[in-house]
């Protein structure tokens, strides 16, 4: 199956993120989010990206311009007719992504395949909520997408050998390095690296050690170009706990009860870089 145009259904962080990494690999994209407030502010980032890389020197102005116009911002579902592959991007909400999915179904004609940036729920329970479960898969980008170089490629129960290799072909196309995962809560990366992020909190509210020297510890320590708090940071501290959540309600253990301190800090609305606190003030 060849893939030329892709649709993205969340302007958002890791919507458009991935637009950049398609467009800049000369794939057409469509971009699709809830109202133009919020397309125009993933195009907004998407140019400032680009104009890193241009201060850089990796990237050029025409470069710049010839990406920007193969995406198509848009706030209409039915320009994703268009898409070979559409991947939805939207916030890590099962609820939300499964309405999401109910839409595209209905509307996508029945060869497009469908791919979820989800990064913990189960690819299966998803598929199965669509009429073409064989043609739907979990690609998993990792923030900041431009620059980081893997993807989860995810198999539900129902994924075909076809869905798998387009999507593994297309992840190669953008210059990524994919690793194809079987289905379970939090896939590969996140299953090890979510529960490191909350033991770092139980950590910091025993009062072990600052957050600040956690974070040393784990950089100078194990070689981490990031500490675990400041990550969760990066990532989002509501986002970390949906994840633990997952994995208390799916393997109903009590090794991944969500630290108390992270779900305070969620309480409070510190999320993170997102809202300017977190663990650390921005």
């Amino acid at each position: 199956m060849s893939i030329n145009t892709i649709g993205i259904v969340g302007a958002g962080t890791m919507g458009n993120g991935i637009a950049q990494a398609c467009a800049v690999k000369g794939l057409n994209v469509v971009m699709v989010d809830i109202n133009e407030a919020a397309v125009q502010r993933g195009l907004t980032t998407v140019a400032g990206s680009l104009d890193r890389l241009i201060k850089k020197d990796k990237l050029s102005a025409a470069d710049k311009d010839a990406a920007l116009a193969r995406i198509q911002a848009t706030t209409s579902y039915e320009d994703l007719k268009a898409a070979q592959l559409v991947i939805e991007a939207a916030t890590e909400n099962e609820a939300l992504k499964l309405k999401i999915l109910g839409q595209l179904d209905a509307l996508l004609p029945a060869d497009t395949i469908i791919a979820t940036n989800t990064s913990s729920i189960s690819i299966t329970k998803l598929a199965a909520s669509t009429q073409r479960a064989d043609r739907f898969i979990g690609m998993h980008f990792f923030n900041p997408v431009p620059m980081m170089a893997l993807v989860e490629i995810i198999r539900g129960l129902q994924t075909s050998d076809a869905t798998h290799d387009a999507v593994k072909a297309m992840a190669e196309a953008l210059g990524k390095t994919p690793i194809s995962v079987k289905n379970a809560p939090g896939f590969v990366v996140n299953r090890i690296l979510v529960p490191m992020i909350n033991e770092a909190f139980f950590v910091l509210a025993e009062g072990l050690a600052t957050a600040e020297d956690i974070d040393a510890g784990m950089k100078l320590g194990c070689n981490q170009p990031i500490g675990p708090l400041a990550l969760a940071d990066m990532i989002g501290l509501d986002v970390c706990l949906a994840v633990m959540n997952v994995y208390v309600e799916e393997f109903a253990d009590s090794k991944y009860r969500p630290a108390p301190l992270l779900k305070e800090m969620v309480a409070a609305g510190w999320l993170g870089r997102k809202t300017g606190r977190g663990v650390y003030r921005y």
